[in-house]
């Protein structure tokens, strides 16, 4: 009951917001690389700071990771409102990684670690916003790495405080996964959501010693890695929007459903995480197999862009 009345309570929120929203017409119009057709209300994915916030109220989250989380989201939605340069995006980010470490005691670790650990905090965090281009694929995928962190047992003190960012996301894909969305998730949305699951992976891996379950974030990890190297050899800068992911070559080019893409994007990442927990219980979960399965995703994934961009070409001529 009290999860139930949570998640009432976080629908009320997010219409509430659609209010302002109006009010102050902080909206999304289509352009030349937009996925979408019509104006649309941005910034539902307010809910995912408002979220953890309750849950920091209730006892469920340290306030490290609160106001880490808070604060990207603040300057995110100011991004969203006015466009900002990097330097500010840069800064929110740097002090909420630290925020992290602080939590999770990674100062007090060898200090080679703390740059890789910095490198790919911010390039997931980063990598997750780029990935946030069609209805549904940001909460679907979110919910799927929610659902596979809750099922881990070494998870279980936290699943208050996952199920309570369960029910944001379900909150906000009420009005974001369908057709027409009433609302795209905007930068407070990705990238507050962002944060918080790189914050929860590594508290994972540290917790379980289990490096493998890197792997629980790989289908986006993938996209997100190829299609910047591309860019890069194209000369292009990979800062400004575009849209050269694979889920965009099929949602917009081949015609998909952005709803179909998005749940192929979860349902193949929800699939993997269950071949990596069985690895795991069956001891077999070693380094050899994470860089044999990563190599064997990407070629996978090139395999799958290739056929879909010469598809594209013959479709052009």
């Amino acid at each position: 009951m009290i999860y139930f009345a949570l998640l009432i309570l976080l629908v009320g929120i997010e219409l509430i917001y659609f209010k302002i929203a109006d009010t102050y017409n902080i909206i999304d119009k289509p352009n030349s690389r937009s996925s979408h057709t019509s104006i649309t209300l941005r910034g539902g994915g307010i809910i995912f700071p408002i979220a953890i916030s309750i849950a920091f109220l209730l006892g469920y989250v340290s306030w490290a990771v609160t106001l880490a989380v808070v604060l990207v989201a603040i300057v995110s939605f100011i991004d969203d409102i006015k466009p900002l340069s990097q330097l500010p995006r840069f800064i929110s980010h740097v002090i909420a990684v630290g925020l992290i470490f602080y939590e999770l005691h990674l100062f007090y670790e060898p200090l080679w670690l703390l740059p890789v650990v910095f490198v790919l905090l911010i390039g997931w965090v980063n990598a997750f916003n780029f990935m946030d281009g069609i209805n549904g694929i940001t909460v679907l995928y979110a919910l799927a790495a929610i659902a596979t962190f809750s099922f881990l047992p070494i998870n279980e003190a936290s699943l208050p405080l996952l199920i309570t960012m369960g029910l944001s996301c379900l909150a906000f894909g009420i009005f974001n996964v369908r057709k027409k969305a009433k609302t795209f998730a905007g930068d407070v949305g990705s990238i507050s959501m962002a944060l918080f699951l790189g914050y929860f992976m590594i508290k994972t891996i540290i917790d379980s010693g289990q490096l493998g379950y890197i792997l629980f974030f790989s289908v986006y990890g993938i996209d997100a890695i190829i299609t910047i190297i591309n860019r890069l050899l194209k000369k292009e800068n990979i800062f400004q929007p575009h849209r050269s992911h694979l889920y965009q070559y099929l949602a917009n080019e081949m015609g998909y459903s952005h709803i179909l893409v998005a749940f192929m994007y979860a349902g193949f990442q929800l699939g993997i995480n269950g071949l990596v927990i069985y690895m795991d219980a069956i001891g077999d979960l070693s380094l050899l197999f994470i860089g044999g399965f990563l190599l064997l995703l990407t070629f996978i994934y090139l395999l799958v862009r290739n056929f879909v961009t010469r598809k594209m070409v013959l479709g052009n001529s």
